[in-house]
């Protein structure tokens, strides 16, 4: 059962590989229209309610369908024009001259309604006029079908269906109790668009309001440096690029120039000593009350002082975290402080053998099972990097296939670590995070590649992620 936003992203992922809404539209209103035909039969007057979203247009092509072997109406819940989608105007064209008065129309004189209303992308208790027909359909005492969910489905005025024709899979909340009988068809969505992470996940991507102003859309703390002085700075600049307002990095003494050199973007936080060591544990804790998430771990190396104070930070941060490089050597050592934190752990196989205590094997396939399992053990989504990147929070998981050999090049994980913490600090939850943060780091390399070849840096990387997040944000705005 996966949440209702998951199956629009389904939608959209199948479209970029080669199978359009429309055929996944067809799909579905044939699959109502066999359904209503296998139970009741033919030579029925049935009428077909629409909105005007793409649950509305699966009702139309229904309609259409059914139309063959019945008498067929089709009650238009609001005018034609405001009907959403030129897919679903497409399929109500063939439909148009079945449309009936929504005012004269008793549902009682129909054998069989069809609920088409509303989809899985309303929200809320049903405002008219969808309330008032909802209302009529539940006072008609006749047969009711439902399109993929019940109109009004989880408030107190919903259509009561004895049958739900559902898509893919049970949407979240659905019962048998509030959806009847529920008939799941397969309506072609390919299985790469299940399986992968692809352009739909970009729903999740938070688009910044136009009134914004500075500190509204992320603020990120950065943890790192000491023994080495570039990947901070690389992670706080992946940070920046896939948006967030401020990026501050406390880093130690040994470090502070170099970082602070690398980008007046930055604001830099002086730690005491040469390395992290827990009388910095203090200080830290002071700038992630200015922080909506953390990033700790890119440099710090693993001196026992090291690993102690990154312990104690953890335990004792309140915010989501990305914890990333040394910091999973860290925490690998003492997992209870973990216990009641949220984030994203970002480990190579070397380091997720660490935490979990066990070998990874080969085919990324195989490593979908024990990313699920330490993912829930941890209570952390689990961003397992690789050429194929897995990521996995316990009940969920996807595959990330963007990117290339180039990659390799020391930092880029270091990039794609500032990128989580980023989507973290906008609200963004850890798996969505984790899945647009690999996603867009993929493509930001993959882009990098076709001038750069495999010589392309981290920064290459970074300079390449805006034209990969605005490529798929295009889509959205």
């Amino acid at each position: 059962m996966l949440p209702y936003t998951e199956f629009r992203i389904l939608d959209i992922n199948a479209e970029s590989l080669g199978v359009p809404t429309s055929l996944l539209m067809e799909n579905a209103g044939r699959a109502v229209a066999t359904t209503v035909s296998d139970r009741f039969g033919k030579g029925k007057r049935i009428i077909v309610l629409c909105g005007t979203g793409n649950n509305g247009g699966d009702g139309f092509v229904a309609a259409r369908h059914l139309r063959e072997d019945n008498e067929v109406s089709v009650l238009l819940a609001r005018p034609e024009a405001e009907i959403k989608t030129q897919i679903a105007k497409h399929a109500f064209m063939a439909v148009r001259d079945l449309v009936v008065e929504g005012a004269s129309s008793n549902l009682s004189d129909f054998d069989v309604i069809v609920d088409a209303l509303l989809g899985t992308g309303v929200k809320g208790h049903p405002a008219e006029p969808y309330s008032s027909l909802i209302e009529r359909i539940n006072r008609s005492a006749r047969p009711v079908v439902a399109v993929d969910v019940p109109s009004g489905l989880g408030t107190d005025n919903m259509v009561r269906p004895m049958i739900t024709v559902t898509f893919h899979d049970v949407k979240e909340g659905m019962t048998k109790e509030n959806s009847g009988e529920i008939v799941i068809v397969d309506i072609g969505i390919p299985p790469d668009a299940v399986k992968y992470v692809g352009p739909g996940e970009f729903l999740h991507y938070p688009i910044p309001s136009q009134d914004s102003h500075k500190g509204m859309n992320g603020r990120v703390l950065v943890v790192g440096g000491g023994p080495y002085t570039g990947a901070p700075a690389l992670a706080g600049l992946g940070a920046y690029r896939i948006k967030v307002d401020l990026v501050r990095i406390a880093t130690p003494a040994r470090s502070y120039l170099p970082v602070a050199g690398y980008s007046p973007n930055f604001i830099v936080h002086e730690l005491s000593g040469d390395i992290l060591t827990e009388k910095d544990v203090p200080i830290v804790l002071e700038l992630i009350d200015k922080a909506e998430a953390v990033l700790i771990g890119p440099g710090l190396g693993s001196a026992e002082e090291t690993l102690r104070a990154i312990r104690a930070i953890v335990g004792a941060c309140d915010r989501p975290m990305v914890i990333d490089a040394d910091a999973i050597t860290a925490v690998a050592k003492d997992r209870s402080v973990l216990v009641g934190r949220k984030g994203v752990i970002t480990p190579h196989a070397g380091e997720f053998m660490s935490l979990s205590g066990e070998k990874l094997p080969e085919d990324y396939e195989q490593r979908r099972k024990p990313a699920m399992e330490l993912a829930k053990a941890l209570g952390f989504t689990i961003l397992l990097k690789g050429r194929i990147d897995v990521i996995a929070d316990g009940s969920r998981c996807k595959l990330n296939r963007t990117g290339n050999a180039g990659m390799s090049v020391g930092g880029t994980g270091d990039v794609l670590a500032g990128e989580v913490a980023g989507l973290l600090s906008r609200g963004v939850a850890p798996f969505d995070a984790a899945r647009i943060a690999a996603y867009v780091n993929g493509a930001a390399g993959d882009l990098a590649y076709q001038t750069l070849g495999f010589s392309l840096l981290a920064t290459d990387v970074i300079d390449h992620v805006p034209f990969a997040l605005k490529e798929q944000l295009d889509r959205y705005l």
